[in-house]
């Protein structure tokens, strides 16, 4: 019984040795209730241990307490080193990831500080170079294409060179056939070529060629059964301007959800379009407002009405571009009460509308390639609705400019909208009506537009209103000369032929394409040498906005507007305008 009364001598376990916090024990460690105290009772097992030679106890003199006392405290020791063992290992594994933790961190912050430092890289190269990728380039442009992207835009390169006569010679690697057989055929085995590009449909591209509520197809068999292969390589290039070529053919396969038929259809009927239909680079773009303010002059009745439609609306400011939004889109305000049916002819609405768009093209600059229409309602009644221009310009947006429209905002429309949106609302292509947003108040205008870009007479805190600068003569001076005109002229003619020729090799996967990219930049650079002699001098020009070399300032100063109207020719009260 020696040995037991040994045992019974020793302190017993009690809850608050079972719940006393072990040293290294963090804060809320499972481990907090099972783990026993250092000062517990687990040395007292050892005389249990049957000594050598010593006689064994008689079960019954065993205190069946002392032996549940023994066994509670060996297995709370086994647990304990158990834990204790397990715990440790814990305290290193811990140790180890925070190390690693630690490193990841330092390399995390490395690499932040590079991508940093390569975004800044990006920002400079923008600002050199305009048309190569800038930062947070949206997906689906130059220099942001998947692979299968890139495939597309390939395929659609091809087909596009080969609507407009583009030679090549024939690809030995895959033994098929090149545009460049086409250009050796007779004349009407070469339409007949052209024509049946329609019929080269892929079963899994059927989305886009469904679409086709403008008409479009018609006016693709029209342009190919009328126009010539250089004329459509002419209106394609003189859309083009300063926008990157690759840029121009991805709004079109955007538009058609990467269908390179359907984007073929749509792009050959918008050159179409441009160059029969509403003349816009040889007529609108060409002549602008000075020959407008001329016409509304004339001794000819009809040209007197058409110059002086098209001078009222700039006068009024039924629409004009001025600023931009948070995404750094240009925006368009159009004051739909100024707009009265029947006061200006439907010919003059529609060039007013083109121009407009036009215009606003020369504000893009990459990321941004998009704009914003802000509608304001205020003062909005019946006598101020006019459904033909606004299907005209549905159709411009959906058919001839894809992928323009950023945004557009109704803004204090009242009730009597509501039934005119749902009309006009069954027009819209359902991606152009996603973008249809209603602010009733500054607040939500807000939302999209920097307050201090909306101006006061909206409920913003800018202080500028729309004013007219009147065209001045001989503005467009330079139009006469031809030398000059003619130079730039035929280095955009090599420009042109080396991009193809390049592009040619990049599709057939001859060659990388590393120079299409700098030739795409020279093209820009020569458009902005070309656009004095293609592009007659606009309210932006006077004003400072759009100023020499393509430079843009959408918030230019009174003073700075001053003297880029005194370089475009500009007159006394030129810098009245902000």
């Amino acid at each position: 019984m020696r040995p037991f009364r040994r045992l019974l001598r020793q302190p017993i376990p009690t809850r608050q040795h079972l719940h006393q916090r072990h040293p290294n024990t963090p804060p809320h460690h499972p481990a907090d209730v099972l783990r026993p105290s250092r000062t517990t009772f687990y040395p007292s097992v050892q005389p249990l241990a049957p000594r050598l030679g010593a006689p064994s106890p008689k079960r019954s003199d065993l205190d069946p307490l002392a032996l549940a006392i023994a066994f509670a405290g060996a297995c709370l020791s086994g647990e304990y080193i158990i834990k204790k063992y397990y715990w440790d290992e814990d305290e290193d594994t811990e140790q180890e990831n925070t190390d690693n933790t630690q490193k990841k961190d330092r390399a995390d912050s490395t690499h932040h500080e590079e991508a940093l430092s390569t975004l800044e890289h990006l920002e400079r190269l923008a600002v050199l170079y305009p048309h190569t990728m800038a930062p947070n380039m949206p997906p689906g442009r130059p220099g942001n294409l998947t692979a299968d992207q890139e495939t597309k835009l390939k395929e659609m390169w091809l087909a596009v060179l080969e609507v407009f006569g583009v030679a090549h010679e024939p690809s030995q690697s895959n033994g098929t056939a090149t545009p460049s057989d086409s250009t050796t055929t007779p004349d009407k085995k070469k339409k007949k070529s052209r024509l049946s590009l329609l019929g080269k449909k892929d079963k899994h591209d059927a989305d886009g060629v469904d679409n086709d509520k403008h008409g479009q197809t018609r006016e693709f068999q029209q342009a190919l059964a009328s126009q010539s292969p250089e004329a459509l390589r002419e209106a394609f290039w003189s859309m083009s301007k300063h926008d990157h070529p690759d840029a121009l053919l991805l709004r079109f396969l955007r538009a058609r959800k990467w269908d390179v038929q359907a984007a073929l259809v749509m792009m050959i009927s918008t050159m179409h379009w441009r160059s029969t239909e509403m003349h816009v680079d040889d007529d609108i773009m060409i002549k602008g407002e000075e020959t407008a303010l001329k016409e509304s002059k004339s001794a000819n009745a009809a040209e007197k009405k058409e110059g002086d439609d098209f001078m009222a609306q700039l006068r009024m400011g039924k629409s004009f571009l001025h600023g931009c939004d948070k995404e750094g889109r240009p925006c368009c305000w159009v004051r739909v009460r100024l707009h009265r049916q029947g006061e200006q002819s439907e010919r003059s609405l529609e060039r007013f509308t083109v121009y407009t768009i036009e215009t606003a093209r020369m504000m893009l600059r990459p990321p941004v390639d998009t704009a914003t229409i802000v509608f304001d309602m205020t003062d909005f009644s019946m006598a101020n609705m006019d459904y033909t221009p606004v299907k005209f310009m549905i159709k411009c947006f959906e058919a001839n400019y894809p992928e323009s429209l950023g945004s557009v905002l109704v803004y204090k429309s009242p009730w009597i909208f509501q039934g005119i949106w749902k009309i006009i609302r069954g027009w819209l292509d359902p991606v152009v009506a996603g973008k249809v947003h209603f602010a009733s108040h500054v607040e939500d205008l807000q939302e999209f537009i920097p307050r201090d870009h909306i101006p006061k007479e909206l409920g913003g805190t800018e202080e500028w209103t729309y004013s007219y600068v009147e065209p001045t003569e001989g503005e467009n001076a330079r139009m006469a000369d031809t030398a000059g005109k003619e130079k730039v002229l035929e280095e955009r003619k090599e420009l042109v032929r080396s991009y193809e020729s390049e592009t040619m090799a990049w599709a057939h996967g001859e060659d990388k394409g590393e120079g299409r990219g700098r030739l795409a930049e020279r093209l820009a650079e020569n458009y902005w040498r070309a656009d004095p002699f293609l592009r007659a001098r606009s309210l932006y020009d006077r004003t400072g906005v759009l100023r020499e070399g393509g430079k843009l300032e959408f918030y230019s100063s009174g003073k700075a507007a001053g003297a880029a109207a005194a370089s475009t020719g500009g007159g006394p009260g030129d810098d009245e305008v902000d």
